[in-house]
């Protein structure tokens, strides 16, 4: 199953410069493990110890936010498009 995966520029250092890859896994935490094996190191820039994705990047599947579907445990199906996008907060 391929997902489309859109990297952030600030993360495309992890990527070997690709805001684009393919990645496999039937849930957003089989993606981010799908991701580690891709691009080894990753997976400790985007995720907590536990796992979860970290504060400061929201995760969405076809411009949903996963916060609002089942988080890591939100499913994936062939197709689908998951963007990775830092939060900004200022004031």
């Amino acid at each position: 199953m391929a997902v489309t995966v859109l990297v952030p520029t600030a993360l495309q250092k992890h990527t070997n410069n690709q805001a684009t890859l393919a990645c496999s896994g039937s849930t957003i935490a089989e993606l981010i493990d799908s991701l580690e094996e891709a691009c080894p190191g990753i997976k400790s820039v985007i995720c907590d110890e536990a796992g979860k994705p970290r504060r400061f990047l929201n995760f969405y599947v076809n411009s949903e936010d996963i916060r609002f579907l089942d988080n890591t445990a939100t499913p994936l199906k062939d197709g689908d498009e998951v963007s990775i996008v830092p939060a900004v907060a200022g004031g």
